[in-house]
């Protein structure tokens, strides 16, 4: 057979009929082997449907509801923004970098393309790639084509590439690209990188911002500007100079940018805010994701949540200032206490010099003993009208973990149970007159292994006394007077634990004598939302954290309301309310008047479990509702301290948050007010009943139909 050269020399036409058939024949035997090729590879690429709908993955984002961004949920971090928000700095440089013809071909730029096939030819290997911004949108948002550098994968860029620009403009291209290309250190678009680097929007980047941003593109490890700042800037300055050849800019301009070396950079990822609340809304949408048809963490939700961002920063500045002096009371009784600090700790194990040093502060704490020499806090603040979550802390800030004892962890109320014994009492037609004697009694209770014994509670300050009424039992919170309260069937057992049933308690309240006393664990969050209860004149709010989620497009896909239910009669909320401002006016919570300067109208009650485990106070204004609680983790043999009652470890916390919190939002000073069932009597301070004219007279409140009606008998006239 001739060879091609020699039918080339030859003029016989025959000869020529038979090359230029054979010709047809081996470029139409290409033209099909090429389709059947591009078939096969355009299996499983994305349909025409697929690439009309854009629907990357992108970060849920958490607002506050004073509108700050308080975290985000994400598997890869990306905000999508609208590339009418994008700086024209952006798209230039993007343009000028990585794709110079990208406004003039259709997914395959062909100087790149035979550039690119010569080399590789020439070296008989994949060194120089050809990828145009399109091919790479295509690989960014299909993962069909693969990563690998390959021929078959660039096959597949183009094919998909292709139809891309057949999908879209030229502008929509580019805004998607920016929105899903990496940036380095898990940030995914435009607008991620803009926060995680600049601390501002994408809309906000300047030219040297810009530059900078699109210098990382092609090796975000190798670019970091906070791994290799020297490489950053000098990435930059390629790209300004890329920006200036191609006419985007100005030399001036260029100059001016390259002259800003000093960039503000963030060296470090948000750290999420209010991390407790944070994963109380987590876990919430993961219960309901299914029902409303989301992916949390893809979807790119808006989550507008009831915290607002300013009471949850005082929340825990206060909580921090408190654990520390907690945890010194704390560290000076366990160090004091050879047999208590050895039976917390296996010395053999850990060395008691490194312990306490950890336990000061100075390291942190091996993980296994946290449970029993760490001080915990859990705090709530709730709008008592609504339910509102305002500020939530579930732990000490600076031992962060999944348990979040606000939501979580049942403890024992101690003597802020004692609003809902009175509660009962008053409810049973008592006024706040009656009186009981103040006397030692003897009660039967479980101990720790489950067996009755006999036990004669006494006053914390180990008081007696005579007849005492209700008012002066709870301004003192005179455990004998409670006791009493229930012995005595003002309050009996079984009526108290109805009343706290109805006050939205799950958990089991025993009805028992020992009631009297807060022995019965309760969840902080439950027993504050009770007492936001007495705040809102006898209607019960359920606690919520999230008002409304909205999908990526800002449609509306789920909205949240007040739950709301009567449990109390106004009145009976008006008069405990009335008891509890006497213990802020002057008894145990008076602390926040003399000593933290809280002098607006408001009611609360301190708490202390038996033998000092747990610490409360809980109180309100007619605007706000909070508690906070201080506790150990571990055994109930483990107490917070000798005397650490509520009013000493927990009330500052409240008195400093009430005061800061009411002075932010510029809250106006409100009192309670008094229903139309209530009415107000001058009564003898001595017998509590009808004064004559030679009696020591106070005015005291009453539902009506329960005021005295018998003249005093002490100072009767003759």
């Amino acid at each position: 057979m001739r060879s091609i050269s020699e039918i080339l020399r030859n003029q016989d036409p025959e000869e020529w009929k038979g090359f230029f058939r054979l010709s047809l024949k081996i470029v139409g035997f290409g033209f099909i082997a090429g389709l059947i090729l591009i078939f096969i590879l355009s299996r499983g690429l994305p349909s025409i449907e697929q690439l009309e709908n854009f629907n990357p993955d992108l970060v849920t984002q958490i607002y506050s509801r004073d509108g700050v961004l308080i975290d985000q949920l994400f598997q890869t971090k990306r905000v999508f923004v609208n590339v009418d928000s994008i700086p024209t700095y952006m798209k230039n440089a993007t343009i000028a970098s990585e794709d110079k013809r990208f406004e003039n071909h259709w997914g395959l730029d062909f100087k790149s393309f035979f550039r690119a096939v010569a080399v590789n030819i020439v070296s008989l290997s994949y060194e120089q790639g050809f990828s145009s911004i399109t091919q790479q949108l295509a690989r960014n948002l299909y993962e069909t084509i693969g990563f690998k550098n390959s021929i078959w994968r660039k096959i597949k860029e183009i094919i998909t590439a292709i139809q891309i620009e057949r999908t879209y403009t030229k502008n929509e291209i580019l805004g998607m690209y920016l929105n899903t290309v990496h940036f380095g250190h898990g940030t995914y678009g435009v607008e991620a990188a803009a926060k995680r680097f600049f601390g501002k929007n994408a809309s906000d980047l300047s030219l040297g911002e810009s530059a900078l941003l699109v210098g990382v593109l092609p090796s975000p490890a190798s670019y970091s500007p906070l791994n290799h700042w020297d490489r950053a800037v000098a990435r930059r300055d390629v790209v300004l100079k890329l920006m200036f050849k191609q006419g985007y800019i100005t030399e001036d301009e260029m100059e001016s940018a390259k002259a800003m070396t000093e960039l503000d950079i963030s060296e470090t990822a948000d750290g999420g805010f209010a991390p407790y609340f944070i994963e109380y809304v987590r876990r919430f949408l993961e219960k309901n994701d299914e029902k409303l048809g989301v992916n949390i963490y893809r979807d790119g939700l808006k989550i507008y949540t009831t915290l607002d961002s300013r009471l949850q920063s005082i929340a825990e500045e206060v909580i921090r200032e408190q654990i520390k002096v907690n945890q010194q009371r704390y560290n000076d009784q366990v160090f004091n206490d050879w047999e208590l600090f050895s039976s917390l700790v296996d010395f053999n194990q850990y060395p008691i010099d490194s312990v306490k040093i950890m336990m000061r502060g100075e390291k942190r704490l091996y993980e296994k003993l946290r449970n029993k020499l760490l001080v915990q806090t859990a705090f709530i603040a709730l709008d008592p009208k609504t339910g509102a979550i305002l500020s939530m802390v579930g732990g000490r800030p600076d031992y962060h973990d999944q348990y979040n004892r606000a939501v979580q962890a049942p403890r024992q109320p101690g003597s802020v149970f004692k609003p809902f014994i009175y509660t009962t009492a008053i409810d049973n037609g008592y006024p706040v007159t009656e009186q009981l004697l103040n006397q030692r009694v003897v009660l039967n209770r479980q101990d720790g292994y489950g067996e009755w014994i006999k036990w004669m509670p006494k006053n914390d300050d180990e008081s007696t006394g005579g007849l005492t009424t209700l008012r002066e039992g709870i301004t003192k919170s005179l455990n004998l007077i409670s006791i009493r309260m229930v012995q005595q069937k003002l309050a009996p057992a079984d009526q108290i634990k109805n009343t706290a049933e109805r006050m939205k308690f799950t958990t089991p309240i025993l009805p028992v004598d020992a009631i009297a006393l807060g022995v019965s664990e309760v969840y902080p969050i439950e027993i504050v939302a009770a007492y936001a209860a007495f705040a809102n004149s006898g209607v019960y709010s359920k606690p919520f954290g999230i008002t409304k989620i909205e999908d990526r497009y800002g449609n509306i896909i789920a909205a949240y309301f007040p739950e709301q239910e009567e449990v109390l009669n106004e009145n009976t909320a008006y008069v405990v309310t009335s008891l509890m401002e006497s213990v802020v006016n002057n008894g145990t919570g008076a602390r926040s008047r003399w000593a933290y300067d809280f002098q607006r109208p408001a009611a609360g009650k301190t708490g202390t479990s038996q033998d000092y485990h747990d610490a409360w106070f809980i109180g309100f204004t007619p605007q706000i509702v909070a508690g906070t609680w201080f506790g150990i983790d571990g055994p109930p043999t483990v107490s917070l301290g000798e005397k650490q009652f509520g009013n000493m470890a927990a009330l500052p916390v409240w008195a400093k948050f009430m005061k800061a919190a009411h002075d932010t939002l510029k809250l106006p000073v409100e009192e309670f007010i008094r229903p139309e069932g209530v009415i107000e009597v001058e009564i003898c301070s001595e017998s509590k009943k009808l004064p004559t004219s030679g009696c020591p007279v106070e005015k005291e409140i009453f539902i009506k139909g329960t005021e005295p009606v018998d003249t005093c008998d002490l100072h009767r006239m003759f």
